[in-house]
């Protein structure tokens, strides 16, 4: 299809993007007398350029720019994932990589100049306080929040506040009216566990799309339900799953391997190593395992992957991963930024390294991704490059390879029609959430009404509806070629429909359905 073409660096990007997330916080401030930051020539040569800038260059410059562009180009020259995180956008890196926030747990987007509610956070203050989906936030305290001028940015800053703190809020609901409620802020998960169900009588489900401070912990709950369903093998899914901390991804592997065995290591510069091993917290050391892992699976994704896979301990399904296996750490500049600077590689059990080449510079680094795709290697396992070179052997006998990603022991293509790709961005861009939520508004009372076993089993999606979205897609300015996929279209749309109804664990069984790596694992299964 041609559109997808045209999106492709979109996709491109995901991985990339997500990427950097990797490490624990590293704060050296606390004693500037430390060799680290004793004065040297170099430092004094950038400190005195900037203050002959300041002081006597013949125009006003904002040198703030040109230390952050100086930043950057040093970073640039150390490895692809050495980066700088300007003050503006530590906060929210931050905020995501802790897992919460402190809020009134809406999910909402500006509708026809109104604070439209998508959803209610479960469990959190705004359904608590029995705010439902499809309501219209009007006003926060005496702050009008409808409009033209309405910015997100600013609704943001109205939402948010201290935790306890409280909110009046002026809702409106189709039926009712005009109402006021109050709405004590609470925090409000960022989720990084997206569903965890079963896929057959003895078979779970667990999908996790990073690796945040909270993400063991909501893991390890959904474990534990589902070994309370008896659950005998589980799939663990980290496709597009770009990484995160590492301790959540250790503390991971630690649920499936025996006491005493290698995880992973990591080596620095000075050839210092440091081991990790499973202890004797391990809930799931006899289950089947299988790791879903694609393209844009990286870092504490791979490390996870490659535990399992190194120690002969379950099935790597899927497409050879993003190949990060370097380590960050977030360092504070004393400014409200931040560098994540690589310290260490970390290695698998084997010994391995997984990291891709960079020494080309980071234009080719990131664009590896096309190059895996020219080549082939989205369609066929026989066309991974690989050098015998880094050829290692499990202690089952089992040959993997370093140099670039974790190459799964079961490869299944990725689809050539790109039709998932193109409904991904349609999904990622808000628009079939927007056309979805429109469509819901209309019969709001009746879908509210609805459980979710009977929204699976009621609810179909008609051509007429599906046809109404190609519509509404060429109105705002979008077009795409979906005619000869109707069924893929109905079943997005259908799962996004879930998902504003009854959160991301129904979409996600929704998506599911016929899904080609799920497929090859339930037949896998049954021959073992």
């Amino acid at each position: 299809m041609g559109y997808s073409k045209k999106y492709l660096p979109l996709f491109l990007g995901v991985a990339v993007g997500v990427g950097v997330f990797l490490g624990s916080k590293l704060d050296f401030s606390s004693n500037p007398s430390t060799k680290l930051f004793a004065s040297n020539a170099k430092k004094e040569k950038l400190n005195r350029l900037i203050d002959y800038i300041d002081y006597e260059y013949v125009d006003e410059i904002n040198t703030d720019s040109i230390v952050d562009v100086t930043v950057n180009r040093i970073l640039e020259n150390l490895d692809p994932h050495s980066v700088y995180i300007p003050p503006e956008e530590l906060e929210g890196i931050t905020e995501s990589m802790q897992g919460d926030f402190i809020g009134i747990g809406v999910t909402y987007y500006p509708f026809r100049d109104t604070i439209s509610v998508i959803n209610t956070i479960k469990g959190g203050p705004s359904e608590q306080s029995g705010i439902k989906a499809g309501d219209r936030i009007l006003m926060a305290d005496n702050d009008t929040l409808y409009g033209e001028s309405l910015l997100r940015e600013r609704l943001a800053d109205k939402l948010k506040g201290e935790i306890n703190s409280q909110v009046q809020l002026k809702v409106f609901r189709k039926g009712t009216g005009v109402f006021d409620v109050l709405v004590k802020r609470g925090r409000v998960p960022l989720k990084s566990v997206d569903a965890a169900y079963m896929l057959s009588d003895n078979m779970g489900y667990i999908k996790v799309n990073r690796f945040a401070e909270t993400t063991y912990k909501e893991f390890k709950t959904e474990l534990d339900h589902l070994k309370d369903k008896n659950v005998e093998s589980l799939v663990v899914d980290l496709r597009d799953n770009g990484g995160g901390f590492i301790a959540p991804a250790l503390r991971m592997a630690d649920e499936f391997l025996e006491d005493d065995v290698l995880i992973m290591f990591t080596k620095n510069k000075k050839g210092a190593i440091e081991n990790n091993y499973a202890t004797q917290k391990g809930d799931f050391e006899k289950g089947k395992i299988y790791v879903l892992i694609n393209e844009n699976s990286a870092s504490a994704s791979e490390i996870f992957a490659g535990a399992i896979q190194d120690n002969d301990r379950g099935v790597i399904v899927g497409r050879r991963s993003y190949g990060k296996g370097l380590v960050q750490r977030e360092m504070a500049l004393g400014d409200g930024s931040a560098v994540r600077l690589t310290i260490s590689r970390y290695y698998t059990p084997t010994g391995r390294s997984i990291q891709k080449p960079y020494g080309n510079g980071n234009k080719e680094y990131f664009n590896e991704y096309l190059t895996r795709y020219k080549n082939g290697e989205m369609i066929s396992a026989d066309s991974i490059k690989v050098a015998d070179s880094l050829k290692f052997k499990t202690p089952g006998g089992k040959v993997v390879y370093g140099g670039g990603g974790i190459i799964p022991d079961i490869f299944v293509s990725k689809d050539t029609t790109r039709v998932g790709e193109t409904l991904n961005y349609l999904l990622r861009s808000g628009r079939m959430g927007r056309y979805v939520f429109e469509e819901l508004d209309k019969k709001r009372i009746f879908y509210n009404e609805l459980s979710e076993e009977q929204f699976s089993e009621e609810v179909e999606i008609d051509d007429e509806f599906a046809e109404g979205f190609m519509l509404f897609s060429r109105r705002i300015g979008v077009e795409i070629e979906l005619q000869n996929y109707q069924d893929q279209l109905k079943k997005y749309l259908k799962a996004t429909m879930a998902q504003q109804l009854f959160g991301t664990n129904a979409f996600e069984k929704i998506i599911n359905e016929d899904d080609a790596m799920i497929k090859k694992v339930l037949s896998l299964s049954e021959n073992d």
